[in-house]
């Protein structure tokens, strides 16, 4: 793994193919570009059997804004950014300047503890 600045070239929050709410940011490093998302940030509700939002759907948004420092979704396209990342994944992202971080995974299951 290894830590590189990147600028995000644009984003997707919305809901996919399968249904799923979801989001990525498309990043560009120097030369090859990789997404950074893909969560699933619903549930399904099985007594009315229909997808529906997630307190830690709302959480990864919100962390997101809070890392990068803009106040909507829309404001992230041309902003720069770190990523720690390898070959196959993101793993986390950060403020360019602050040592501030966003890693999902850590996140989803200190939330799953409260």
């Amino acid at each position: 793994m290894e830590i590189k600045n990147a600028v995000i070239e644009r984003t997707m929050l919305g809901i996919e193919d399968h249904g799923i709410m979801t989001c990525y940011l498309h990043l560009k490093y120097d030369g090859p570009g990789q997404g950074f998302g893909g969560y699933i940030l619903d549930t399904l509700n099985e007594t009315i059997n229909e997808r529906i939002g997630t307190a830690w759907g709302m959480e990864f948004v919100r962390r997101v804004l809070k890392t990068i420092e803009v106040d909507s979704w829309e404001k992230l396209t041309g902003k720069y950014c770190r990523v720690e990342a390898d070959r196959n994944k993101i793993y986390r992202i950060g403020h360019i300047i602050k040592d501030k971080w966003f890693n999902p995974e850590i996140d989803l299951a200190n939330m799953k503890e409260r």
